[in-house]
């Protein structure tokens, strides 16, 4: 039986003799890309090429792809764990043809690896090929099945619908038919009573589909219509889980060598058998495929959050914990401890991942950690909000916000109100989450033209050499969002820099032969093409421009990205190898950076970082960019390579003195244009992972006027010392001192007041009554008063005090512990006279305090306490 890592590489292997260049999976988690947070298919890295936005370098490529579905058109989060073979992350192996073979050629290899390489049972395979819509004038792909029945009974090759067999990237774009093999792994008993036929696209867990065959050949329009694309596409899909349950010979994924030593390890921690009860079983699969995901998330640079891509990472994370405290009774962080097991299973063809195994772990056992006591406090929650009685209904708003404030996914707070027996308002939730989707939904709507071509030819950035250039109008299209409306442009050649890698757009001008001047207010990436952002479109947009970006705002991004780059080998340096990018900004104003380490950097380290990064701004290094370096002699310079992002096989290298970075972004020309560098903060962003924050050319030097002119105000007010610091010290000295004299005269005021207290006892039903009013001063006067009297009369005494400092009324009730034993209770008494004050408070039998907003009624509520022991 072939392992898993076996089959990973028959396919590359056959691929590979079919002339296909191999190429690496690209990151999990997408950046620079706002139309897609996660990679959810094999086509995504090579979107560019489809839409004709980037060069096609190799005209056949095949890849092993990490992906991840849970949001958005592909969403498999409800029925992972619950059913065998969907999942959050997985594997697809995928072959490609930019404008190279086409149906034919795919379908034929497809079939040759399937039964001639992994020798799968032909008889067990079948077929769907699109059954054509006329309602779009398409027809049947008769193509495709012609090619089919070569080597598959007419009865086997199967019509499907648009919704199944017609593929399209999105609500516009390139699209096609696609044809789907499904197998059937059914055991032959199964199979001899009912035809597989009946069962393919109808979710049997054992008929399932295992590749997909797309074939672009249209492009959708924004009105709905369809062209045909120049140049036709082949992008194939095959889920590697089900594959390799096919090729073992299970009836699950979770079967396969993929799954089963991380189902093992979970039983061992949990102290539960795979195999016995199906809640456990349910919840062993949901946890050994959730970790996978969270640890290829991290390792790509997307650590868990309350925003877009990292609170969709936090909530599987969470689902997973609830699954572990519900079903294996786990009440502990657990998950972190499967991360060696999983580098066991994946390590080989995924390196990052022992890497990167200490943050892997860290930021895990953190977020276990987090959301376990967020469990509890929401489980109190939903304990205050229980129905009275039994067979009542939790409100929909209630189990709402469970969800949406603590992470209580809707069954889980079904699941303890069936102990009860108790039911959720299941609608009421519904809609309140519909209103949440609508708010996000209407917040992020974006509605995008179709591109108005101007003229042919392909887009060029001149950025790194030019600061304005001339240019034509490639194409341009409207754009509305939150009820504004602009304007993407492409030019011919452009030196404004697209925002990408953590470097904001440029900003500028447009202008016309005529003198027409347009603001570009911005520079977006999308789909790897650079669009220019402008409020309103040229009078003649055939004419000739100047593009001119903004230098001032220019330089100081690249000051800022420059020295974003020294400080990342300082903090090496000062630090240690560990330290790693884990995300950063560069704009004018500030660069931010955030790293991998592990505990709060000293004073004396983040002074160490300022000077190294001063040192090397004044050895003033020139630039050393090259261009085109392979992406292995790039390495082997000493060029890092971070996690989580996507080279190819080509880079940029960016180098000053010994700083050397693969970089996509605009720098100084010397490192001594900085001019001053400094970091004004320092913190944890999450476990592992820490931000700073620093500034550097005028803004540092605006940084650092405003900590003189403190300093100025400062001496100012210590009348000119010469050493501030002596007057600072000597003033806390004097305040000291001060203090100790204040507590003294406190202390003789409090026994002065003491004795005149003692002295006006009044004797009320053979109780010693003591009352103080003091108009002025702490209720911590009072209290010790109090108490100081209690020592003296430990019997048959009640103290009734109060204060009104800043206006601001406070009760003090005391009682001896006989009193408390006959029924008196000094936390009802003041809680009931509190009210004459319009205030609360509370207390203990024997002592109490209250507080209130009316001092003016502060004697009538002493006396309703006087009243009290009267009566």
């Amino acid at each position: 039986m072939m392992t898993s890592k076996e089959i990973r590489q028959s396919y590359k292997d056959f691929f590979q003799s079919k002339e296909h260049r191999i190429v690496p999976s690209a990151p999990m988690v997408i950046k620079d890309d706002p139309t897609l947070m996660f990679t959810n298919a094999g086509m995504n890295q090579f979107k560019d090429v489809i839409l004709g936005n980037a060069p096609i370098k190799y005209p056949r490529v095949a890849d092993s792809q990490k992906c991840l579905r849970v949001s958005g058109k592909h969403n498999d989060l409800e029925e992972v764990g619950h059913d065998t073979y969907h999942h959050t992350m997985f594997e697809m192996l995928g072959n490609w043809s930019f404008g190279d073979y086409f149906k034919k050629e795919a379908i034929e290899w497809a079939w040759e690896y399937l039964t001639e390489v992994l020798k799968l049972d032909k008889d067990r395979l079948y077929a769907t090929v699109f059954e054509g819509a006329p309602e779009e004038n398409l027809e049947r792909d008769d193509e495709a099945a012609s090619y089919w029945e070569k080597y598959l009974p007419k009865e086997r090759i199967i019509n499907g619908n648009k919704k199944d067999n017609f593929w399209e990237m999105g609500d516009t774009g390139p699209c096609g038919p696609c044809s789907e093999i499904h197998i059937d792994i059914r055991p032959e008993s199964e199979r001899a009573k009912v035809d597989g036929l009946t069962l393919v696209n109808n979710d049997h867990p054992q008929v399932v589909e295992i590749w997909n065959l797309v074939f672009m050949q249209y492009n959708r329009k924004a009105d709905g219509s369809l062209e045909q694309l120049p140049a036709k596409v082949i992008d194939t899909g095959m889920g590697f889980e089900r594959l390799c349950m096919a090729v073992q010979g299970t009836l699950s994924n979770y079967d396969t060598d993929l799954f089963q030593p991380i189902i093992g390890k979970i039983g061992e921690i949990s102290d539960k058998k795979y195999g016995e009860d199906e809640k456990v079983d349910i919840a062993m699969r949901v946890i050994a495929d959730h970790v996978r995901t969270i640890a290829f998330s991290i390792t790509d640079g997307q650590l868990p959050s309350n925003a877009k891509a990292g609170y969709v990472i936090r909530r599987i994370l969470r689902r997973a914990v609830r699954y572990g405290y519900t079903f294996l009774n786990m009440h502990e962080s657990f998950m972190y401890r499967l991360i060696p097991t999983l580098i066991e299973v994946m390590g080989d063809a995924y390196p990052e991942l022992e890497a990167q195994q200490g943050l892997i772990e860290k930021v895990m056992k953190e977020e276990e950690e987090s959301f376990l006591r967020t469990l509890e406090t929401g489980i109190k929650l939903l304990e205050r909000n229980l129905p009275e009685k039994e067979g009542g209904v939790l409100s929909g708003e209630v189990a709402f916000k469970l969800y949406d404030t603590f992470g209580f996914p809707l069954d889980l707070t079904e699941l303890i109100l069936r102990e009860h027996g108790m039911t959720a308002d299941v609608a009421g939730f519904n809609t309140e989450m519909q209103k949440q989707k609508d708010r996000a939904r209407n917040a992020a709507a974006v509605e995008t033209g179709d591109w108005t071509k101007v003229h042919d030819g392909e887009p060029e950035f001149v950025g790194y050499d030019e600061t304005e250039s001339t240019a034509h109008v490639l194409r341009y299209r409207a754009v509305k969002q939150k009820k504004s409306e602009f304007y993407q442009i492409v030019l011919s050649r452009s030196p404004f820099y697209a925002e990408m890698g953590g470097q904001v757009g440029d900003s500028g001008w447009l202008i016309s032969e005529t003198g027409e001047k347009i603001e570009v207010f911005d520079t977006k990436r999308e789909n790897n093409l650079a669009v220019h952002l402008t409020k309103k479109l040229p009078q003649n947009l055939e004419g000739v421009f100047t593009a001119k970006i903004d230098t001032d705002k220019r330089t100081a991004t690249e000051c800022n990205h420059s020295a974003t780059h020294l400080m990342h080998e300082a903090l090496r340096e000062v630090l240690g190898n560990h330290v790693e990018q884990k995300g950063s900004y560069v704009s004018p104003e500030v660069l931010r950076f955030d790293f991998s380490h592990f505990q709060k950097m000293t004073p004396e380290e983040i002074r160490a970082v300022e000077v190294k990064v001063t040192e090397k701004i004044r050895s003033n290094f020139p630039i050393e960019e090259h261009r085109h370096v392979p992406i292995e002699e790039a390495k082997a310079q000493g060029a890092m390579a971070l996690f989580g992002e996507k080279y190819g096989d080509d880079v940029r290298t960016v180098r000053f003195g010994t700083s050397i970075e693969l970089c996509g972004g605009t720098h100084i020309s010397s490192t001594g244009r900085i001019g001053t560098f400094r970091i004004v903060s320092e913190g944890a962003i999450s476990a592992g992972v820490r931000r700073i924050e620093a500034v550097t050319a005028k803004v540092c030097e605006d940084y650092l006027y405003a900590k003189e002119d403190i300093l100025t105000s400062i001496k100012n007010l210590l009348n000119n010392v010469p050493d501030v610091m002596q007057g600072i010290n000597r003033l806390i000295a004097d305040n000291e001192e001060m203090k100790k004299e204040l507590q003294e005269f406190i202390k003789e005021k409090t026994e002065q007041v003491k004795l005149k207290v003692i002295e006006h006892k009044t004797v009320i039903n053979g109780v010693d009554v003591f009352k103080a009013i003091l108009p002025v001063g702490s209720p911590d006067v009072i209290k010790d008063i109090a108490f100081q009297i209690k020592g003296q009369f430990p019997e048959n005494m009640m103290f009734v005090g109060a204060t009104a400092a800043n206006g601001k009324p406070n009760l003090t009730v005391m009682l001896t512990d006989d009193l408390v034993a006959k029924g008196m209770h000094a936390g009802n008494i003041v809680r009931e006279a509190a009210k004459l004050i319009q205030g609360g408070g509370g207390g203990q039998p024997h002592f109490a305090t209250a507080g209130g907003k009316n001092a003016e009624r502060l004697n009538e509520a002493i006396e309703s306490i006087i009243k009290l022991l009267k009566s």
